[in-house]
């Protein structure tokens, strides 16, 4: 597996973001060969930065006890400049910066020498507790980088994630249920194949704990070894890794999974800190290494990946397999459920909304074909390919894209191991003869029982086989290929048609859906008469997949695939591999799979006659069969493991002259909302005096904190994040007062128990409130402002967090939307005034607009439509009782601050009491879900903003809140400190 092409193929396309964690690179003679002159400058001066640095750090370990950073700070970064020079510089920086960036380099360069002077001052916290993070976690940068020997010596830990259906390495129950299909064959292989490759040293494939007496135990292990650590040390192998998560004791469908993935978000979180640490241990020096890649497969992974990927900026990818608006459309167009009726039995809406997530937090989306790209995933409103191809070239160019950002499609047809594949001549029929012949004495031991079982069907075993084989899911179309078989009477006379639809024992005890199949599968049967023509066996294991391929090409039959839409069609290949010819729809990956096997035609699974006459086409025509059967054998390897990535690349990295040379006008005038500035940030003058600023004032801070804060001596934390304001916006004087009875109600612990509040307002704001009603701001460890877009901490004489700022700054559009949002954020009819900036609130991480009572805006989920649709990725809070828009970065919410806190200070998100009222803001419904305990508050907020969260089409809270979570309490009756004790006890919190 070391030389496995197709899977260097994977990590060239995950792996390009770079190859240092601190966007820091080392550049190789090959690099820069590769590379344009004014790429190669600007490395050298990371280069030099990162010399310049290691000698800082160097001389720190030398002479500790002489060394003063914050003088080196200031003397070394500030004052070796001049102010025309300091000018300069950043002009520089701007104007080669690469639009997927995080900070800027500059200032990174220079807050991490001031960091380095802040780390000396932390203390270790006490010995049982979980050690905080303490470097810096910079986003990998996304500079192309090619798989080479030198990443090959490397110790890259790679996520992937997939939650629903029934995973596991051995025996896998393909076919058992609608949730347990290709996909989990797919991601096993994949982390099996990952971690037999050089330079990865371990991959983690996550997914749901299920301890449900439904299913067998196996899936209740936590841990389970998929590859076995290297000798050499290289690697210590593939595991799955099942996370709680929803109920314990139930298998519960990925529908009804919604509610429950911030508890799978949280428990990962906690597993891949912890494993980060253990691998820095053995392999670095006790230095966490961090996840290189967290890879989402289908939507509900996808949002899980989104979630992971803000919490530890880490660079996320995105697998599709099969999307919901193109189910939403292939059912609609069946005409046998209604709108209502799909979002309801699907929730589709809901799993929209995470695919929309994922391509918002995505630097690369991988999929199967292009026709995946092109029709698939151009139907969603974050995906654009006509921008897109436009921001590709001007990244090029070096011409801004005004903060506009589209996710990368990289086409990555799944690989296939043909190993155990033998193919036979299908003129070698003794072993059929001996099966379907009259003598019933001969000898048939050597044969595959599934033979027998499928034949005893039929009346003429003779015929040729037609194989359909899928689960029983009304995607996959089995009934309009029934009625395509039992209306054509010449093809039931010339063929039987077998059908393996996954394993039952009884319909009646089947998921509804897959029951609904089976049993409308039995009733065409019957109304046709098709007794003896049709096979449907019972059981098959996953062993005998191969063996029915066999059967299938000695009777010289045809394999068809009738979906919908297929999202790849792996099924396709293993037919080519065994010698089938085959029949597909024309919807989805089976298009580019015929296109490069030649074995067999396209047809559309709606029109049931032609998919009567593409059989009929292929088993009357002997010589057809037989070229399409030739050409199958022959093209099969371009879909090896071992060489996808020769056909793959060319899409990968498609050279600027081939598919973007017809891009003449690379104007975004037909998108562009109002004035921008240069890459989205503030003019080069304004940015550089608030550089100079920050510089200054980190310097002069930097040893004048009042209060010693050691995160080990807490073992908990209570959140208050009860949006208290009155009909006009205004906060009101509940908020102080239960900030006071919350911590009255932990007196007996309060050195164990640390304070946060969380909330919409601005710092400003919540200062002043706290002051007027004479709270101690000493005793709250973190102020979380502006609907999580700050972090202020009181021990350290209120300074931003500046690493925070860094962490969500991902994707922010900046200045460039700033104007944009009054115009998309006014309703049909409204005034120019129903929204207008709030400038007195408004910082680089917050835009604020204030609201005029009655005005017509838009809801959340309207707005961040038209935003997504013109490549803007922010995240969007209405607050102060909707009269006040908080428009933030895409990773900033006051759900991920927690997350954030969670990691840097090493407390456990369960170890979380979150205060709340009834109702708040619209991130709301973020703050009662996942690990960590919440407490209701009933009658403490009178005001909230939740009827400008969704409209009436899109999902319902239902499919974001778990109905009885035992880690939710009320406060029926008052909010004093008595009644808050009372609710903790019920937590089990003493």
């Amino acid at each position: 597996m070391a030389g496995n092409e197709w899977i260097n193929g994977y990590l060239e396309a995950i792996l390009d973001a770079g190859s240092s964690r601190n966007g820091l690179r080392v550049v190789e003679d090959g690099d820069e060969k590769s590379n344009s002159k004014n790429n190669g400058s600007r490395r050298r001066r990371f280069v030099e930065g990162k010399v310049r640095i290691g000698r800082l750090e160097e001389k720190e370990k030398e002479k500790e006890e002489v060394f003063n950073p914050t003088k080196y700070f200031v003397e070394e970064v500030v004052n070796s400049f001049d102010e025309s020079d300091l000018h300069r510089t950043w002009i520089k920086v701007i104007a080669t910066r690469n639009s997927r960036d995080g900070s800027n380099r500059l200032e990174n360069m220079c807050w991490r020498i001031w960091h380095l002077a802040r780390k000396k001052k932390q203390e270790k916290g006490d010995a049982n507790q979980i050690e905080p993070v303490k470097e810096q976690m910079t986003r990998i940068n996304s500079d192309m980088h090619i798989w080479s020997d030198d990443d090959k010596s490397r110790h890259l830990y790679i996520i992937l994630i997939s939650i629903h259906g029934l995973v596991r390495g051995e025996n896998m129950e393909l076919g058992r249920d609608s949730d347990t299909g290709g996909q989990v064959k797919y991601v096993v292989e994949l982390a099996r194949a990952l971690a037999n490759t050089k330079g990865v040293y371990r991959v983690d494939l996550l997914t749901r704990q299920i301890t449900s007496t439904e299913v067998d135990s196996s899936y209740g292990e936590p841990i389970e070894m998929l590859s076995c650590p290297s000798d050499g040390g290289g690697s210590c192998g593939a595991y799955i890794i099942r996370i709680p998560c929803g109920p314990r004791d139930r298998y519960i469908p990925k529908e009804s999974l919604w509610p429950y993935i911030p508890e799978f978000v949280d428990g990962a979180l906690g597993h891949i800190v912890n494993m980060a640490r253990a691998l820095g241990e053995q392999v670095d020096a006790g230095k966490p290494i961090w996840p290189y890649v967290i890879h989402g497969h289908y939507a509900d992974a996808g949002e899980v990946a989104a979630h992971l990927s803000g919490a530890l900026n880490v660079p996320m990818v995105l697998t599709g397999h099969s999307l919901g608006r193109n189910k939403f459309e292939q059912l609609l167009k069946q005409g046998r459920l209604s709108r209502e009726d799909i979002n309801s039995t699907y929730k589709i809406m809901r799993r929209i909304e995470a695919e929309e997530l994922g391509l918002d937090a995505a630097e690369m989306v991988v999929t199967s074909t292009r026709q995946e790209i092109e029709e698939q995933w151009g139907l969603y409103d974050g995906f654009d390919l006509k921008l897109e191809r436009k921001l590709r070239v001007r990244r090029r160019r070096g011409v801004s894209c005004f903060g506009r950002n589209m996710p990368r499609m990289v086409v990555i047809p799944p690989g296939m191991d043909f190993s155990y594949v033998k193919i036979q001549d299908s003129e070698g029929d003794s072993d059929l003869k001996s099966l379907i012949g009259s003598d019933k004495t001969q000898n048939k031991r050597h044969l595959p029982p599934i033979w027998s079982e499928i034949m005893r069907f039929f009346t003429n075993p003779h015929k040729p086989m037609i194989l359909a084989l899928s689960r029983p899911d009304p995607k996959k179309n089995v009934t309009t290929l029934l009625k395509a078989f039992g209306e054509c009477r010449q093809l039931r006379e010339l063929a039987n048609l077998t059908l393996i639809l996954g394993n039952r024992d009884d319909i009646e005890e089947m998921s509804n859906s897959s029951s609904v199949v089976l049993t409308t599968a039995l009733k065409f049967i019957d109304k046709y008469d098709l007794y003896g023509q049709v096979a449907y066996p019972k059981h098959h294991k996953q062993s005998e997949v191969p063996e029915i391929y066999r059967l299938a090409a000695k009777t010289k039959g045809v394999f068809i695939n009738p979906a919908l839409v297929e999202p790849f069609g792996l099924t396709l290949i293993e037919a080519a591999a065994y010698g089938l010819p085959v029949v597909a729809t024309k919807n989805g990956g089976p298009v580019d799979i015929i296109k490069a096997l030649n074995n067999g035609l396209l047809v559309d699974p709606h029109d049931q006659k032609g998919i009567a006459d593409a059989l009929l086409k292929l088993l009357a025509d002997k010589n057809l069969w037989f070229e399409c059967r030739k050409n199958g054998l022959k093209n099969i390897h371009r879909f090896s493991w071992r060489n996808t990535v020769v056909t793959t690349c060319p899409i990968i990295e498609e050279p600027m002259s081939d598919s973007l040379r017809d891009l003449e006008d690379l104007s975004l005038k037909f998108s562009v909302d109002g004035d921008f500035k240069l890459n989205g940030e503030l003019d080069a003058a304004t940015r550089q005096k608030e550089l100079i600023e920050a510089l200054t004032r980190m310097a002069s801070s930097n040893g004048n904190s009042s209060v010693s804060y050691h995160s080990g001596r807490r073992q908990g934390l209570f959140v208050i994040a009860a949006d208290c304001y009155d009909s006009n916006g205004d906060c009101t004087e509940r908020l102080p007062a239960i900030i006071k009875n919350v911590m009255k109600s932990t007196s007996s612990g309060l050195n164990r128990i640390g304070f946060v509040l969380l909330t919409g307002l601005s710092l400003q704001e919540i200062l002043e409130k706290l002051r007027c009603c004479q709270v101690n701001l000493e005793e709250i460890d973190a102020l979380v402002c502006n609907s999580g877009s700050e972090i202020y901490y009181p021990w350290r004489d209120l300074i931003a967090d500046l690493e925070y700022e860094a962490h969500v700054e991902y994707r922010w559009p900046g200045e460039n939307v700033r104007s944009v949002v009054t115009r998309l954020a006014r309703g049909e009819g409204g005034a120019e005034d129903d929204i207008v900036e709030y400038a007195g609130v408004c910082s680089t991480r917050c835009y604020s607009y204030g609201v005029k009572p009655g005005a017509k805006t838009r809801r959340i989920d309207d707005l961040r439509q038209r935003m997504r649709m013109r490549g803007f990725r922010c995240n969007l809070v209405y607050t102060h009782a909707t009269s006040r828009l908080n428009v933030v970065p895409l990773f900033a919410s006051r759900a991920q601050a927690l997350r954030y806190l969670s990691v840097r200070w090493g407390i456990d998100l369960s170890k979380m009491v979150v205060f709340v009222g009834e109702k708040g803001d619209t991130d709301y419904e973020d703050l009662l879900v996942g690990l960590h305990k919440t407490i209701i508050l009933r009658g403490l907020v009178e005001y909230g903003s939740e009827k400008l969260l969704r409209n009436e089409e899109s999902f319902k809270r239902e499919d974001m809140i778990p109905q009885d979570s035992p880690n939710i309490a009320f406060v029926e009756e008052g909010y004093e400190a008595l009644n808050i004790s009372a609710a903790l006890l019920t937590l089990g919190i003493k």
